[in-house]
């Protein structure tokens, strides 16, 4: 899968997706990152992306030309699914994370400012995305939460299948408490039950606990 962010602040987002699980995804050519200055497609003399809102108010909005000229020269003739990342869009779930990880280009717009001029959602804009119900500087943290949580969903990112299984949100549930060595840690000891080599009796054990943690932490979870 490949991933085009457009961002005012590209050097920000390099450290992170050079690490870790994004750098062995693109290591091994299963993800293919690209950041892109949204001030390199700007037609302002001065590389100005923004402007003062029409009507009033406080802030900056950000101008549509700079991103209608960027995803339409980053698109070019592919299939692409356009992103936006802003407090209106709707909230990232595990699964709007499976359902766009089928996609095989993504390109995610960093919102800024007091958010984009409307125009730019309604003629290159396929969805909003909101990673919580709080206000951010920008959009670029959530376009790496979005690009962490789909590319460990693109085979052969992780190093273990199973581990994305086990996660939390995966089957509608959190994940279970997990432990490691030492066995006894300041006189807390692992539950017996895990040391106790019964692979039956530890997934029973392990999905009572995911059920009574969903049921204390997040029920809304259960509705469904």
């Amino acid at each position: 899968m490949r991933f085009d962010i457009i961002t005012i602040f590209p050097e920000s987002l390099k450290p992170y997706v050079n690490e870790s699980v994004l750098k062995r995804g693109q290591m091994k050519k299963k993800i293919d990152i690209r950041l892109h200055d949204l001030r390199d497609y700007t037609n302002d003399k001065h590389k100005k992306v923004d402007d003062r809102p029409f009507g009033g108010g406080p802030g900056m909005i950000m101008k549509p030309q700079p991103i209608y000229d960027a995803v339409k020269k980053i698109k070019g003739r592919r299939k692409a699914k356009v992103i936006l990342t802003c407090p209106t869009g709707q909230p990232l779930t595990q699964r709007l994370a499976k359902k766009l990880a089928k996609n095989k280009n993504l390109i995610i717009i960093c919102g800024r400012y007091e958010g984009v001029d409307e125009r730019i959602r309604k003629m290159v804009v396929d969805e909003s995305i909101s990673i919580g119900d709080y206000v951010l500087t920008g959009g670029e943290l959530p376009a790496l939460v979005l690009v962490d949580c789909i590319s460990r969903l693109i085979p052969g990112v992780l190093g273990e299948e199973d581990s994305l299984v086990d996660e939390s949100f995966e089957g509608g549930l959190l994940e279970y408490p997990q432990y490691t060595r030492p066995a006894e840690f300041h006189g807390v000891k692992v539950p017996n039950v895990l040391l106790s080599g019964h692979h039956e009796e530890v997934n029973g054990w392990r999905k009572e606990q995911s059920l009574a943690i969903t049921k204390k932490k997040r029920p809304d979870l259960l509705k469904d």
